[in-house]
């Protein structure tokens, strides 16, 4: 006989909380028009935004590019809020957000090797399960031009105290410093990217 009544297998399928969820405000201090993300947007614009001025992050980590399809200078978002641009970035070498992509924490374990020269070369500092906001502060006073990612999602730092241009490092081997987006090799701080769903805010704080 036919019921409308749904199985117990009906119901374990239907879809739970997104694991990604941010919402893009149009201007300043969350006002404006809004527009929510859930996954990957490889252009705001196509998608109707014409303009990032705050953001919202419930569920994280995300990345943010500066040009579409996720190219150009990166900022990157944990849950928790992000009134204006220097929230999220502190190089003002542009303010303009054009794509998105959610970042995939597989591991709470974090380590990763940074060595002077391409190719895994030169000297080297590696870290694990730990922030370091000065390389200078460690001994470690070289360029850094290639990088090794053993696990964990991890940003780097143009300049000491998480300052500067932003590079992402997930996963894998990096064995120059244009493939991870960096003009020069120059990286002298570097933090994990934690999946923030059980923290209370997102891990990064502008200095005065």
């Amino acid at each position: 006989m036919a019921t409308d009544h749904p199985t117990p297998a009906a119901k374990q399928q239907q879809p739970g909380p997104p694991a990604f969820k941010l919402t893009i405000f149009d201007q300043e201090n969350f006002q404006g028009r809004c527009h929510e993300l859930t996954g990957p947007c490889p252009n705001l614009q196509e998608a109707g935004v014409d303009r990032v001025g705050s953001i919202l992050v419930y569920c994280g980590p995300w990345v943010g590019y500066e040009q579409a399809g996720c190219k150009g200078e990166q900022y990157i978002f944990e849950k928790g809020e992000y009134p204006r641009w220097d929230s999220w970035t502190n190089s003002r070498r542009s303010d303009n957000i054009f794509s998105f992509r959610p970042i995939k924490v597989d591991s709470q374990d974090h380590k990763i090797v940074l060595y002077e020269g391409p190719g895994f070369a030169g000297n080297k500092i590696e870290i694990v399960d730990d922030d370091v906001p000065s390389f200078h502060a460690y001994g470690y006073q070289e360029k850094v031009s290639s990088v090794r990612v053993q696990s964990g999602i991890w940003v780097g730092y143009q300049y000491p105290g998480y300052r500067g241009y932003q590079y992402l490092f997930e996963k894998g081997e990096y064995k120059d410093h244009s493939e991870f987006g960096a003009e020069a090799p120059q990286i002298q701080s570097v933090r994990r990217v934690r999946d923030m769903q059980w923290h209370q805010k997102g891990a990064f704080h502008t200095t005065t």
